[in-house]
């Protein structure tokens, strides 16, 4: 917005040099243009009256157009005061007519480079459409069908190649604007396109006079209500993890672009999901008076227990990141001081057991029965006792330690031991 003369001082960057050097080339340059009087006035006026009106209307008038009043009022201020002579740019006159339909002429030495620019292209338009479309129909209670926007968009993008035209993905910014201007469906883009092809069909000079610092206050102002603000901060409030994403993602597109900030983005969450995965809640469960089931005795201290039997809940699935922990788990468990008999697994939780998972289960029941301590499961899902069973596990521990309920595990176990339920230590002293 703060347009430059040609003495400016700006660095340009190409796309493929986006990174953190340009970045600050760039405020360099920006910083150093102003110090040295660069900045063309009347373009830093109007898009400085552009970014007031249209906010204001949007605050005190919200029923009023304000995109489309400061384009028409900048318009006419740029004929009154000839601001193009003055050193502001303009949008000028547009190409007449559409571009021609064209088959692409792709040979097989291109195809390399085809692959690896549409497979980024593909990122950058998945990750930037369903996130718009999720923020925005977030707002009026909406549904977005993740796989009907992908099939529009890649419609789209075989229909454009075959005029020559940019890649078409999800526009936040431009989304914005059409929110802020009244939009309330998809037709609002059936009106756009038909409006640019009138244009560009009977009236290319329409626009030639629009001054570009009005469109980049229709982007700014536009992209400002991008920025949920409240929503971060109540991500630092309740979950911190979650808020350092937010903000790796936001510092990797500024500093190193958008598709390795985007990839930055996603390696960082798949890297959360890891590793909450690999270190669940575990959870030792009683029985709780007067409440139906079992629950974790850090939440109900007053909980019950089977003296010389150990409920265990682990919230994950078994696979090689998380073996380890949960071997550890049920190590400590049966090296306390009131060894258990029985180690029974609630396995409710525990959707999948991989090979990894397999052979330390093994190994850790060996390992148990050596010291005369039984490891139990109940609650296990079909899908993962059939793949225990592929495993040979069956056989090896015994289809007797397997239960389809907790209750039915410590029914067995009390019956062939005769213990009984017992209140907490604290309890029982009392």
């Amino acid at each position: 917005m703060a347009q430059t003369s040609s003495r400016s001082t700006f660095t340009t960057c190409p796309w493929t040099a986006t990174s953190l050097r340009c970045v600050f080339a760039e405020l360099g340059g920006f910083v150093q243009g102003l110090a040295a009087g660069d900045t063309v006035g009347a373009a830093l006026a109007i898009g400085v009256a552009g970014v007031i009106l249209i906010v204001a209307v949007q605050r005190w008038v919200p029923k009023l157009p304000g995109v489309l009043l400061a384009v028409v009022l900048s318009i006419m201020a740029a004929g009154v005061f000839d601001l193009a002579d003055r050193g502001v740019d303009v949008v000028g006159v547009l190409p007449q007519g559409l571009p021609p339909f064209t088959v692409p002429d792709v040979t097989l030495s291109d195809l390399g480079l085809l692959v690896a620019g549409a497979l980024g292209i593909a990122l950058v338009s998945l990750t930037d459409t369903i996130s718009t479309a999720s923020s925005f129909a977030a707002r009026t209670g909406q549904e977005v069908d993740g796989q009907r926007e992908m099939v529009g968009i890649g419609a789209a993008n075989l229909a454009v190649g075959l005029f020559q035209g940019f890649p078409v993905s999800t526009s936040g910014s431009r989304t914005a604007v059409a929110e802020q201007a009244g939009a309330k469906s998809q037709v609002t883009g059936l009106v756009g396109a038909a409006a640019i092809v009138l244009i560009l069909l009977l009236v290319p000079g329409l626009l030639r006079d629009l001054p570009q610092p009005t469109l980049a206050a229709v982007v700014i102002t536009a992209s400002i209500s991008l920025a949920d603000l409240p929503a971060t901060l109540r991500l630092y409030r309740v979950r911190r993890s979650e808020f350092l994403l937010s903000v790796a993602a936001f510092l990797g597109v500024v500093l190193l672009g958008v598709l390795p900030g985007i990839a930055l983005a996603v390696a960082l969450s798949i890297g959360n999901v890891f590793h909450r995965a690999s270190w669940p809640y575990p959870a030792v469960l009683g029985r709780v008076p007067g409440l139906a089931g079992f629950h974790d005795v850090r939440s109900y201290p007053d909980a019950e227990r089977l003296p010389g039997c150990v409920t265990f809940r682990f919230d994950a699935p078994l696979f090689f990141a998380n073996a380890r922990t949960f071997r550890e788990q049920i190590r400590a468990l049966a090296r306390s001081e009131s060894p258990p008999s029985w180690i029974i697994i609630a396995s409710e939780p525990i959707t999948d057991v991989d090979t990894t998972a397999a052979d330390m289960l093994h190994d850790l029941h060996e390992a148990l029965d050596a010291h005369g301590v039984s490891l139990v499961f109940a609650e296990m899902k079909d899908p993962v006792r059939a793949k225990i069973d592929r495993y040979g596990l069956t056989r090896v521990i015994g289809q007797e330690h397997f239960f389809p309920t907790i209750r039915e595990a410590i029914e067995a176990f009390r019956r062939n031991t005769g213990a009984d339920w017992q209140p907490p230590p604290a309890a029982a002293d009392n």
